[in-house]
Parts: structure tokens; sequence; C-alpha cells
């Protein structure tokens, strides 16, 4: 009942935003502005995000191999991109995690492993997101002059880089309670893991630069559809604006980032100084992409083996996750 509770919030708050953001938005404009050239572009846009699974595939590759779950790079990406799916269908941005949890333990690799690979993924990639908006902060002050903008932006910064950084502070702390204590045994254990893969001499570099390059391809994705409708957006803009909505898209309280992404980016519009209306097309457009390549997620995971195979064996969730190391 409380996961019914927590989808219908969730669609409601999808829906709340949507049309808050779409009620000042003229969608047949926007339809009447994608010409047979912006097809190309957002052809573009679809191929780059299938890159950007594969650099998530990549990395998730070397984490994963830390985590005791090793990961063929064809498997990898078929979950992957499995999860694209589900990230759109189920009530949550996070979804598609769930999923691929589920696929490599069920593959044989335990519960356990399975949940410190992604979680320690999604660590990782939500630490080199933080770095980015940092890094990029002194030329987002020149475009934010709102002082509201500036201080949202900064704040927002600070709480993503205080949890990051937080998190692999827990895997260096040598208190034993920390090892021990139920609620905080496996969250170190991540935290361990995490700082053992970005400081080894063998994959620190490695994923430390696949996961901003992750990054920096949602950025071309987002300026790909810039170019398709002719927005008056420069790339450099495109590049201050949208990593912080993608941070706050993370957040899972809509189904796949819809509503809090438009609204947001109509917001970082709007603090910028350019026309919010446009950052809710581009922000349309960039989950319309996302929506397509969930599509032919589908079709993968009708056509995988493990969704074949789905129902006709019994899947128990070992006691190792409730144990210590």
């Amino acid at each position: 009942m409380r996961g019914i509770l927590l989808s219908i919030v969730k669609i409601l708050i999808s829906a709340a935003l949507l049309y808050l953001s779409l009620r000042k938005i003229n969608l047949y404009d926007l339809a009447a502005r994608i010409q047979v050239g912006s097809l190309g572009w957002l052809a573009l846009a679809i191929a780059i995000t299938f890159l950007q699974i594969f650099l998530g595939v990549l990395r998730w590759r070397e984490i994963s191999v830390e985590c005791g779950a090793p990961l063929q790079t064809g498997q990898a990406m078929r979950f992957n991109v499995i999860g694209t799916f589900f990230n759109q269908t189920l009530p949550s941005s996070i979804g598609g995690d769930a999923v691929r949890l589920w696929l490599v333990a069920r593959g044989g690799a335990g519960w356990r492993a399975a949940t410190y690979s992604i979680f320690v993924d999604r660590a990782i990639g939500l630490i080199a997101l933080a770095v980015l908006i940092a890094a990029t902060l002194p030329w987002s002050y020149r475009l934010i002059s709102d002082p509201n903008g500036r201080s949202a932006l900064l704040l927002l910064d600070l709480a993503a880089l205080a949890a990051g950084f937080g998190f692999l502070l827990i895997g260096l702390l040598p208190w034993p309670w920390l090892k021990s204590w139920w609620a905080t045994h496996h969250v170190h254990a991540c935290a361990v893991i995490a700082n053992r893969v970005l400081f080894s001499r063998d994959r620190g570099l490695k994923v430390t630069v696949l996961s901003l390059l992750i990054h920096v391809m949602a950025v071309v994705i987002g300026w790909c559809v810039v170019q398709s409708i002719t927005a008056p957006v420069t790339f450099g803009e495109i590049f201050q604006l949208l990593p912080p909505v993608m941070l706050i898209t993370m957040m899972p309280i809509s189904i796949a980032g819809w509503g809090v992404r438009e609204a947001t980016m109509g917001l970082a519009f709007g603090y910028a100084g350019l026309i919010a209306n446009e950052g809710v097309n581009v922000s349309l457009l960039f989950g319309a992409v996302s929506f397509v390549v969930g599509i032919f997620g589908g079709l993968v995971w009708i056509l995988s083996p493990e969704k074949a195979a789905k129902g006709t064996e019994p899947i128990e969730v070992p006691g190792e996750m409730s144990g210590s190391e």
C-alpha cells in the first residue's frame, strides 16, 4: 500500500509540474519548428544518448569488478539499455537502477554485490556531476545575474558536494561501529569500494574521465535539441545550465524526471536572462529523446533471455544482505 501511495504522489507531482510548465507553452508552435533538418539533429541526439549509455557501461564494468559482480560488455550494455526503458515506465527516475540490480543479482552475482555495484555507480556519477558544476561556477555566475539564482545554484552544488565527499569520507573513517552497526555497515562497505575505485592506480583515472564524459554527453544531447528548433541558446549556456537541472532531476520524486525537469529548466533559463519558455521546449525534446531510447530498451527487454525466463525460475533474496561481511 505504501508503494502504491508513493507512486500516486510521484504521478501527481509530475502532472502538476508539467501543467505549470506547459500552461504558457504553445505545443503547436513547438511542433511547427521541427522541420526535416530538425530530425537529423534529433537523430544525432538519440545516437549520442546510446554513446552515453555505452560510456556508463564502461564505468559500471570497472566498478562491478571491485564489487565482486564482474560483467561482460555486451551483458552490461543490454542491462543499461533495458534500464532506460524502466526509467521511463516506473514511477521514479531511478526505476531502471532497481531493474539493473535485479538483472545482475539474478545472473548469479548475488544481491549484495549487485546492490553495491549500482549504488557505487550512482554515487560516483553524483560526485562527478557536482564537481563539473563546481568547475563551471565562475562562468555560471557571469551568466546568472539574479541573486536568487546564484544562491540556489551555489547551495545545490554545495549540498551535492557535501553528500558525495561525505560518502567517500565514511569509507576512510577507522571507527569499528561503522562496520558492525547494521544502519551503516553497507553504506561503509560501498564507500570503501568507491574510494578503492576512484583512487586506484589502474581504474581511478579511467572511471573519473568516463564519469565526466557521461555528463558532458548530456550537454551535447541538449545542444542537439537546441539546434533542432534553432533556439537562441549557445553551447556555453547549455553547458552551464543543464548539469544543475540534471542534478535536481536525479531526485526520485517524479516519473522519469518529467515535470521536475521542465519546471527547473524553465526557471534556470529565466535566471540566466534567457526565454523561460525555450527552456521548457528544450526540456520537452530532451525528454522525448530519452523516451525514444527507452522504447528501444523496451524492445531489448522483450527479446532478452532474462524476459523469456522471467517467472520460470523462483527468485529468492539471499540472507547475505542482512548479515555482515
